[in-house]
C-alpha cells in the first residue's frame, strides 16, 4: 500500500462559503434502478466550488491556503481577491501561500505559475491546465493531477495544442488556459493496497465475467478453471471491449483533431 505524505496542505477544514452538500446517488437514476455498476457506499464528501471560468480579469489574487479536495485528485489552492472574495482554483505544482496570481486578456502578463491567459498570448512550449474549449465556457480538460498540455503551433484562429493522452487538438486562441502543470504529480504511483481502500472511495466490489454463467455475461461457463475463450472480447450487454473504439465516427468535434490519442 502507498499514500500521499499530504506535506503541501496548509489548511485541513473548507472554506465554508465555498462548499455545498454532496448526495450520493450509489449509481442509481431517478427510478432507482443502477445505471453504473460498481459505486456505492464512501466516505461523506463535501463538494468544494472550484473557479474554473477564472472571470475576474486584472484584479491580482492572494494564496491563502493550498487544500485537499476528496472530490478531485490534483490540490486545490484558496485565493483571495482585493475586495475580500475568496475562490477556489486548481493548485498547479509549485503553487505556494503567498504568491499572487492573476487572470487577464492582456498580453503584458507575466508566463508565471497560476496565471490564466489567452492562448495567443501564451508562449509555444509553455505547460498550461485548466483549458477552455469554447470561448467563455471555463476550463474543461487537463484538469487531473499531474496533468498539462502543451501548445505546439498556431494558426490563426487556432491553437494546436498537445493533451496528455497524446491527441493534438485544434483549440480557439481566445480560449483561456492557466500557466503549470497540475499539482499532486504523484497520485498516478499510488498503491491503495487493500480492498477497503476503495470502498472508501465508493467503489464497490467487480466480478470478472469469466467467473459468471453465461446467462450473466459472455464470457461465463465452461469447465473448471476456463478462461475469456472469447476471441472478441464483450461487455456484460455484447458490446466488444478492451481496446474497440467507441467514439462516434461522425463527431462534430473530430474536425478539430489532427490526431488522434495513442
Amino acid at each position: 500500500m502507498s499514500g500521499y505524505d499530504f506535506k503541501e496542505i496548509t489548511r485541513l477544514k473548507p472554506e465554508k462559503s465555498l462548499v455545498l452538500a454532496l448526495k450520493k446517488s450509489g449509481g442509481r437514476n431517478n427510478y432507482g434502478r443502477i445505471t453504473i455498476r460498481h459505486r456505492g457506499g464512501g466516505h461523506k464528501r463535501l463538494l468544494r466550488i472550484i473557479d474554473f471560468k477564472r472571470d475576474l480579469h486584472d484584479l491580482s489574487a492572494k494564496v491563502i491556503a493550498i487544500e485537499y479536495d476528496p472530490n478531485r485528485t490534483s490540490r486545490i489552492a484558496l485565493v483571495e481577491y482585493p475586495n475580500k472574495e475568496k475562490r477556489y482554483i486548481l493548485s498547479p505544482q509549485g503553487l505556494k501561500v503567498g504568491d499572487e496570481i492573476i487572470s487577464s486578456n492582456d498580453k503584458n502578463v507575466d508566463i508565471k505559475i497560476g496565471n490564466c491567459m489567452l492562448l495567443r498570448y501564451i508562449p509555444q512550449g509553455t505547460p498550461i491546465h485548466n483549458i477552455e474549449l469554447t470561448k467563455g465556457s471555463g476550463g474543461q480538460i487537463v484538469r487531473s493531477a499531474g496533468a498539462s498540455a502543451e501548445i505546439i503551433a498556431k494558426e490563426e484562429p487556432f491553437a494546436h495544442i498537445r493533451l496528455p493522452s497524446g491527441e493534438i487538438r485544434l483549440i480557439n486562441l481566445d480560449c483561456h488556459a492557466t500557466i503549470g502543470q497540475l499539482s499532486n504529480v504523484e497520485h498516478e504511483a499510488i498503491i491503495l493496497g487493500k480492498a477497503g481502500k476503495s470502498r472508501w472511495l465508493g467503489r464497490r466490489p467487480q466480478s470478472r465475467g469469466s467467473a459468471m454463467n453465461p446467462v450473466d455475461h459472455g464470457h461465463g461457463g465452461g469447465e473448471g478453471k476456463a478462461g475469456q475463450g472469447n476471441p472478441h472480447p464483450v461487455t456484460p450487454w455484447g458490446k466488444p471491449t478492451k481496446g474497440y473504439r467507441t467514439r462516434k465516427r461522425n463527431k462534430y468535434s473530430n474536425k478539430f483533431r489532427l490526431k488522434r490519442r495513442k
